[in-house]
């Protein structure tokens, strides 16, 4: 074989598995969750979703992701922050909550990427049209005459602000609810935890890490890097139980058109779906 058609060959091979590594980064995956308490007598259904990065799937509409949610009839829809970018538009992820708020209770907290534009405030007032923006407080919602209690906080305790919001959450704490906290890095899983025996989140949703992108099952089970965490990253994506506390990270749906230089490699775009009952 001539050192042309080597390298023609090469070539293509290498096109070929970038384009099947692309293919893999765009599927949308709808992973379950099943999570146990004695809180609830009837089961609550979540819908949760973080890390859109603005991006849309089954068209502009984002039909995909809408048909996905109804299919799996939830009680409430939780979006988990950096639904879009630090630069760039904001219209697909507004379609999305818009649609979506339109059938569902739907309660939204931010990560950083929404918080380092300049535009933030902007855009928190156009959310807070549809649904909730919940930093620092929470939102009570009646769910099967269940009552539950859906905290936010901001995520990084560098920027002087995540502690305190989570302080405030802490201080209304009221161990009579289903409490939910919203706080986008996994990392922060520390500051999260119980502080007393009735000061604790029964449950706690973050996003963030995208599932440390570069992923080898039984291998490299969280990835190769997340932000904040680096290199082999301990919390990307998965169900943690911490005492009376569980903790689901979502490896989010940004799309490779998001990450250019940095295509998912066995690791999916994900929609969770969580049930919590008995």
């Amino acid at each position: 074989m001539s050192a042309k058609k080597r390298k023609i060959i090469i070539i293509a091979v290498i096109l070929l598995l970038l384009a099947t590594l692309s293919a893999w980064g765009f599927t949308m995956q709808t992973v379950y969750y099943n999570v146990r308490t004695n809180k609830l007598s009837k089961q609550l259904r979540i819908v949760f979703i973080s890390d859109l990065h603005n991006c849309f799937y089954g068209g502009t509409d984002q039909s995909a992701i809408i048909d996905e949610v109804r299919e799996n009839q939830p009680d409430i829809v939780i979006f988990g922050g950096d639904v879009i970018d630090q630069w760039g538009g904001t219209k697909y992820a507004l379609r999305l909550i818009s649609e979506l708020s339109k059938d569902y209770p739907c309660f939204y907290t931010p990560g950083n990427h929404e918080e380092t534009r300049s535009d933030k405030e902007e855009f928190y007032s156009e959310v807070g049209n549809f649904c909730p923006v919940i930093m620092g407080n929470y939102e009570q919602t009646c769910i099967n005459g269940q009552n539950i209690r859906i905290y936010g906080a901001l995520d990084s305790i560098e920027w002087g602000r995540n502690k305190t919001q989570l302080e405030e959450c802490f201080d209304t704490l009221d161990a009579n609810y289903y409490n939910i906290l919203i706080i986008h890095a996994p990392d922060q899983i520390n500051f999260c935890l119980g502080r007393s025996e009735n000061k604790y989140f029964d449950l706690i949703l973050s996003g963030h890490a995208h599932g440390g992108q570069w992923r080898i099952p039984k291998i490299l089970d969280q990835g190769l890097y997340a932000p904040d965490q680096g290199l082999f990253p301990d919390y990307t994506t998965g169900m943690y139980e911490y005492g009376d506390t569980v903790h689901i990270i979502s490896r989010g749906l940004a799309k490779p058109l998001r990450m250019i230089f940095i295509p998912r490699i066995f690791n999916h775009p994900e929609l969770s779906v969580i049930t919590v009952g008995q």
